[in-house]
């Protein structure tokens, strides 16, 4: 039986664009898991998604109750104000990160996920920790490529919602 889950998710990126990282914290009763990745040019915007995947796609039963911590008002207020919906009925046209976006709603839909945003850099110790995960993740050599990021384009990214 699916239990209830928390996740706290966090991304960065050195510039942006620039090397970035994403960190994930995953907790259910005593268990927790912690998740991170680096890429060698991408956006905060796309590890702040892509930090939401991946905690996602670690999930093992369908249907679980999970509670998204995150500090990212792209990530948090697309879902909860229903914007990704509206850019899925129209394909995504001219929206960011539409890689990412079709990547998170299948596995959106498996659970009942709800989203809570925090503030970043509040000390929040779950927010804080995936921020150095992310940060460090950000640090690594021999980074490989963010094969969705497209500078200078549409399905780039920026800090701004279109």
């Amino acid at each position: 039986m699916p239990g209830k889950i928390t996740i706290y998710t966090d991304g960065a990126a050195r510039g942006n664009p620039g090397p970035g990282g994403l960190g994930v914290v995953m907790i259910s009763g005593p268990h927790r898991k912690e998740i991170s990745e680096g890429y060698r040019l991408t956006t905060n915007n796309r590890m702040e998604l892509l930090a939401v995947i991946r905690a996602l796609e670690a999930l093992k039963h369908k249907g679980s109750d999970v509670t998204v911590y995150t500090d990212s008002r792209y990530v948090a207020d697309a879902v909860t104000k229903g914007w990704v919906f509206g850019w899925e009925k129209k394909g995504f046209a001219k929206k960011k990160n539409p890689d990412l976006w079709r990547l998170f709603l299948p596995l959106y839909r498996k659970h009942n996920v709800k989203f809570i945003w925090v503030e970043g850099h509040s000390g929040n110790p779950g927010n804080e920790r995936c921020d150095r995960l992310a940060v460090e993740a950000s640090l690594k050599d021999n980074l490989p490529e963010d094969r969705g990021y497209i500078p200078n384009d549409v399905n780039g990214d920026s800090d701004k919602l279109l």
